[in-house]
């Protein structure tokens, strides 16, 4: 098992009261029902940064649509048009 760091956070009374109530409901600690919470968060935040990063490299990379290049002559030529 990997060791724990234990922290203080501070909160209003009220809230610790609903937090007890809903560990206890699920058969946790609050202890554990903040470290879940953590879990997620960094987990969300962790793949928010990687679909960023990976937006970043498809709008820095070029886009293919195919076709060939024109040319001032091609660019030019009317009868095409008709």
């Amino acid at each position: 098992m990997r060791p724990k760091h234990n922290i203080t956070v501070a909160i209003e009374p009220s809230l610790l009261k609903r937090a007890r109530a809903v560990a206890a409901r699920r058969g946790r600690s609050v202890s554990a029902l903040l470290a879940d919470e953590l879990r997620q968060l960094v987990a969300a935040d962790a793949g928010y940064a990687a679909a960023r990063k990976r937006a970043l490299a498809l709008l820095a990379a070029p886009l293919s649509l195919g076709g060939s290049p024109l040319n001032r002559e091609a660019l030019h030529e009317r009868r095409r048009l008709r």
